[in-house]
């Protein structure tokens, strides 16, 4: 079938997560993605800490998914002219260099552009393309956490350090944001004949996901850490432990609508005459009498149990999953977020899939990341490029095939 993306030709010049995971997206829709790569390969193919231990490079194999591999050493001369040569003849060029390293290996938009007119150039920094904080190196727990006032109010009380990130937690929305900025350049192009630059960043895309306090601060609404589960404001907008010791989330909107349903469903029919709870206002100004309640309530059965009785209730709620859950949820594998992956070599039998559909769109079924350089040779010989000259490429070790 023909996808989106046939057709589109990509280089993606980036590493770590933000940038990649944006191609990787549009491998998923048809788009030929060449990862070019160093000689000793994308530092992300090395686990860092944090990471748990696996005889198979997980966040490889999820990040840099059907994607082709062409190792060159951009630091030499020869490996940037055959760059350029492959820039001539695709649609998109994404990178994450530091602004000032895109001079020295010639792969600043103005470096580009001018080969191929219809290109466009996606870049993605840490701060910005512009102030004095540019050039500036940062990942997504310093740029998008913790700078941008999420890591502060995300603590569970005031009282409590800072929560931190997991890997990788902010870098993957963000290199939506980048694939976001891609199909807007491609549209550019659609309407214009002429190709351009597109950013993000991770600042900016931390300030997003923390854009309704942050306009708040603005506006002069000061935003304080959430107190303690126990003093939340709203004890049916509160998590809850049952007796097996599992978690859950119940987020009542509107609660006059659904207050005698929810107690009733949960057989506590005896709170819809008690004035502490008569009315919204009352439930709120008696949230820590009524959390505790719910406390201690919750804590008689386990979480299978209360369940079937909360789905009955209308309201919305949902468990506090583990990371245990998710290859179990049924949910997941049908709304195509967890896709199969048929390649022993992945270490599992699904993998997780870009998070949008588009209707009519089958995504390509995913493949494994590539070796280092696997595609260098094949990649080059379509380029164009002669035999003689690749072999001189590979004896001087600016290329690299697997």
């Amino acid at each position: 079938m023909t996808r989106l993306l046939d057709g589109i030709r990509v280089i993606d010049a980036a590493n770590f997560i933000a940038g990649p995971v944006s191609t990787t997206i549009m491998a998923d829709f048809g788009a030929d993605v060449i990862k070019v790569e160093p000689p000793t390969g994308d530092v992300y193919r090395v686990r860092g800490a944090g990471y748990p231990p696996s005889p198979y490079n997980y966040p490889w194999i999820v990040d840099n998914r059907s994607k082709r591999s062409v190792a060159i050493d951009l630091r030499t001369g020869d490996g940037q002219d055959l760059l350029h040569r492959l820039v001539r003849d695709v649609d998109v060029f994404v990178t994450n260099a530091p602004l000032d390293s895109r001079a020295r290996l010639r792969v600043r938009y103005e470096d580009l552009a001018p080969l191929n007119p219809r290109l466009v150039y996606a870049s993605i920094s840490a701060y910005g393309e512009t102030g004095e904080e540019a050039s500036k190196p940062g990942f997504d727990s310093i740029a998008l956490w913790a700078r941008t006032g999420l890591m502060d109010l995300v603590r569970a009380s005031p009282d409590v350090p800072p929560a931190r990130s997991l890997p990788g937690m902010g870098d993957h929305p963000t290199g939506m944001s980048l694939f976001a900025a891609i199909m807007a350049g491609l549209y550019h192009r659609e309407r214009t004949g002429r190709g351009t630059m597109v950013a993000t960043s991770l600042m900016a895309n931390g300030l997003w996901m923390n854009a309704i306090p942050v306009q708040g601060i603005l506006c002069g609404a000061r935003t304080e850490v959430r107190p303690p589960r126990e003093e939340a404001i709203s004890a049916l907008a509160n998590l809850y432990r049952c007796r097996d010791g599992r978690w859950f989330m119940l987020t009542i909107t509107g609660d006059e609508r659904h207050w005698e349903s929810f107690a009733r469903g949960i057989g506590r029919e005896d709170l819809l005459a008690d004035p502490r709870f008569a009315a919204t206002h009352d439930r709120r100004t008696n949230a820590r009498v009524l959390t505790a309640i719910l406390d201690a309530w919750f804590a008689t059965k386990d979480w299978v149990a209360w369940a079937p009785l909360l789905e009955k209730t209308g309201v919305a709620f949902g468990v506090v999953a583990t990371l245990d859950d998710v290859p179990h949820d049924v949910q997941m594998q049908a709304s195509g977020a967890l896709v199969p992956i048929d390649d022993p070599r992945a270490g599992a039998s699904l993998t997780v899939s870009s998070p949008l559909q588009i209707g009519g769109q089958e995504k390509v079924p995913p493949t494994l990341a590539p070796e280092i350089g696997q595609h260098t040779v094949e990649v080059l010989r379509a380029a164009g490029i002669a035999a003689a000259e690749i072999e001189r490429l590979l004896h001087a070790g600016v290329i690299v095939q697997a």
